[in-house]
């Protein structure tokens, strides 16, 4: 095999591997950036020993970091270290639950929360299931075999045979009454992809129209910021909206 074709995964994986560093990456998984004092806070560990891993970070190529006058600020360096993470929680083990905070936290990022800039968790996968339903998007058998988020567990199921998403024609008029032009979405990353749910063990809409249509429902005020990083709560008008243009059903998301 031509050495050029080779990755190393071993340095990214061992990037990733050290808990503070991981601790890192996922307070970040929400999307936007955050200063070395946030992270530091995250990760339980002091801003002098913060900076060390953020320099791994950089190095493994999983983060950026932006200059503001004097302060710096990092992010994910792209969408796909969100999805390595959440593909990576599939077969991670859950962290025991010491703490009746950290129970109300966990309990809340399985209902809503942010991969990054588009909706996973219970509330995800179920604004996924419904545009189906609609017929907003089709499943098509891809018959690659191959696995894996492009190209993977089909249905809505992991697990499941090789399916892609494609928007229907219908659904591009559906949308667009709702206020996603699904023409003006950037070209620069593929329009409809999907994530396992690490949580539900089915598909949460990712890609361009997953971030877009997550905008839209903040754009409304039908989904809000909770406490916590990555958390999201659906409001009272969320909840009737959804129900009413999507038909997502209150039970499958509390």
């Amino acid at each position: 095999m031509d050495a050029r074709t080779e990755t190393d995964v071993a340095h990214v994986a061992a990037a990733i591997g050290d808990p503070s560093r991981a601790k890192v990456l996922l307070a970040l998984a929400g999307g936007g950036a955050l200063p070395a004092s946030a992270l530091a806070a995250e990760a339980g560990v002091s801003n002098s020993t913060v900076s060390g891993h953020l320099a791994r970070l950089l190095d493994a190529r999983l983060l950026t970091v932006e200059l503001d006058g004097r302060h710096r600020y990092y992010r994910l360096a792209t969408t796909d270290v969100a999805r390595a993470l959440e593909q990576l929680a599939l077969i991670a083990r859950p962290l025991p639950v010491r703490s009746l905070n950290a129970d109300t936290r966990a309990k809340a990022l399985l209902r809503a929360r942010l991969c990054y800039d588009h909706l996973a968790g219970r509330l995800g996968v179920a604004v996924m299931s419904a545009l189906q339903e609609r017929e907003i998007l089709a499943a098509e058998r891809t018959g690659s075999g191959g696995g894996g988020p492009d190209a993977g567990a089909g249905g809505t199921a992991a697990g499941s045979p090789d399916v892609a998403y494609v928007l229907t024609a219908h659904g591009r008029q559906e949308l667009a009454a709702f206020g996603v032009e699904t023409d003006r979405l950037p070209r620069r990353r593929a329009s409809v992809r999907y994530c396992v749910d690490w949580a539900e063990q089915r598909h949460h809409l990712a890609g361009a129209l997953g971030a877009a249509l997550t905008t839209r429902l903040f754009d409304l005020e039908w989904l809000r910021h909770g406490k916590y990083r990555r958390v999201v709560h659906l409001t009272d008008a969320g909840r009737e909206g959804l129900a009413t243009t999507f038909g997502v059903r209150g039970d499958q998301v509390e």
